[in-house]
């Protein structure tokens, strides 16, 4: 059997949305697997009457959860905005998993992206054998969301061009999708919505007109509040990643992780932890998706080319690619910072002499 590198949600934590189906008796939305209490339950963890435990998907402030899973019970689509590295896609799979059971009918946006992602293209071939017809159309995740009553997910969303962006208007305040070639339309069933993802940095790119951020209804992920809440995420996320990859390496030591979320959060902030000194940012965002690669990486040299313990030799070379985007601005920034604060923390000896 071939071994999948990484499962769709709702093939990973197929256990958890099946007792979580059989334990929810509260009332669910047309088309919708779970209640919107039990999607909730699904993506911020815990523990049911029955004793049986619920992962947690995501770490932070849950009343954005629940807007979000409210947001999908109306007639408006869901934006999930923020930095790079906030967890948007990862967020949107977990609905789109227990919402619908498929997180797969997905439209990733790219810049040379054309209105058949949304809409739908053709079969070139049958096209020009037999015209348009309903065999030669090649429906886009969109319109089989439609006609099946499940979420559709966009990814970065600001980076579809303006007037392909503009095809998710009709969509989404009509609910119908017209292919005048065969004198048809898609009507949307009841469950179908479109989560899409966008961030902050993008800005500018592709800005999304008037008529259609009005047809969204925006929550922003943040970065984690505290230090903690991050060095939790990471904990959680590496462990899954080891697991998958099958790394012969030792789960990593807690404070290995906090010296990895420390120095991206103090970079990030400008000051350090105790607020006695300020520092320059880099130009890189040192989000959380990164100090989980870095931590990641380190795990696989310690476990190929080490003993199997992760190091602060195993993290240098991470740390220095993350935050050394600019190889003139950040070089400074990320040598001044080597210099007046990890040099000057004893703990830290070993850090500084893996990154000098």
């Amino acid at each position: 059997m071939t071994a999948i590198l990484r499962s769709h949600a709702e093939d990973q934590y197929a256990e958890e949305l099946t007792e979580l189906a059989r334990y929810d008796i509260r009332p669910r939305p047309q088309n919708w697997r779970l209640s919107p209490w039990a999607v909730a339950m699904y993506i911020l963890g815990g523990t049911l009457d029955n004793g049986f435990v619920i992962t947690p998907k995501y770490i932070g402030n849950a009343r954005l959860i629940e807007v979000a899973i409210a947001t999908l019970t109306t007639d408006r689509a869901l934006l999930l905005l923020g930095v790079p590295g906030t967890g948007k896609t990862w967020v949107s799979e977990h609905l789109a998993a227990a919402v619908s059971g498929d997180s797969t009918l997905l439209v990733q946006g790219t810049a040379g992206a054309g209105e058949e992602v949304i809409r739908y293209g053709w079969n070139y071939a049958s096209l020009i054998a037999k015209g348009p017809t309903n065999e030669a159309l090649v429906a886009s995740p969109i319109m089989r969301a439609m006609d099946a009553g499940k979420l559709a997910r966009v990814e970065e969303l600001t980076r579809i061009p303006a007037d392909v962006q503009d095809a998710l208007i009709t969509v989404l305040s009509e609910k119908t999708l017209p292919i005048p070639e065969l004198g048809q339309e898609v009507q949307a069933v009841r469950g179908f919505n479109v989560i899409a993802t966008a961030n902050d940095r993008d800005r500018g790119v592709n800005d999304l007109s008037s008529a259609l951020k009005r047809r969204f209804n925006t929550v922003v992920l943040p970065l984690p509040a505290t230090a903690e809440e991050e060095v939790t995420i990471v904990q959680q996320r590496v462990a899954e990643l080891g697991q998958a990859l099958d790394l012969p390496a030792e789960a990593p030591a807690l404070e290995e992780i906090r010296r990895v979320v420390t120095i991206f959060r103090e970079l990030r902030s400008g000051l350090t932890e105790d607020g006695t000194a300020k520092l320059k940012s880099p130009s890189s965002t040192l989000s959380t998706a990164e100090a989980i690669s870095v931590v990641n990486s380190g795990l696989a040299l310690a476990a190929h080319f080490g003993d199997g313990v992760l190091r602060a030799g195993d993290l240098a070379a991470g740390l220095t690619g993350a935050i050394v985007k600019d190889p003139v601005q950040d070089s400074v920034v990320w040598q001044e910072y080597l210099e007046t604060v990890v040099r000057e923390r004893e703990a830290w000896a070993d850090l500084y002499e893996a990154l000098a």
